[in-house]
């Protein structure tokens, strides 16, 4: 299966059924799960990242526990719209995923994520440790949530 864009991600997708959310980071993969009917997008977990193969193994564990029907990653693009390192690295994890496991891939633009939980955690008064033990499953969440906001919109195609 290719990865797809959300609009061709819809049809795919059964009435109910959860989604995984993934911000991809160097030393984690922030982790976050939508409910069932898909329209709240929950923090889950942080994978400290090690090999690709322990990271996917731990992945398929939670993928398979939970029923997960399709995964969201965030794609980091630049401010500017344009593509990066991180943005090919994305790309290639969700490749080589795809060459393990046949499942819907869609790359959400996460843009300012990252940023947005920082700023909310801060304004919670969130330790400095806090933040940094929350922040990758919380930016997930909210990558996650951007995509079932999208979802539950009618498609304009």
């Amino acid at each position: 299966m290719p990865i797809l864009s959300l609009n061709d991600l819809r049809p795919l997708l059964p009435p109910y059924g959860r989604l995984l959310g993934l911000d991809l980071g160097s030393k984690t993969i922030g982790l976050a799960l939508s409910d069932l009917s898909r329209a709240v997008a929950s923090p889950m977990r942080t994978i400290g990242r090690t090999k690709f193969t322990n990271d996917v193994n731990e992945l398929f564990q939670d993928i398979d526990k939970n029923e997960v029907k399709a995964l969201v990653l965030g794609l980091p693009i630049s401010m500017d719209g344009t593509e990066g390192p991180r943005c090919q690295s994305t790309r290639q994890f969700a490749a080589n995923l795809l060459k393990l496991r046949d499942l819907p891939i869609v790359l959400w633009d996460e843009r300012l994520s990252t940023a947005a939980v920082t700023r909310t955690l801060l304004e919670a008064d969130a330790s400095r440790r806090r933040r940094a033990e929350v922040v990758d499953k919380m930016a997930a969440a909210y990558i996650l949530q951007g995509a079932l906001d999208s979802l539950s919109r009618p498609s304009l195609f």
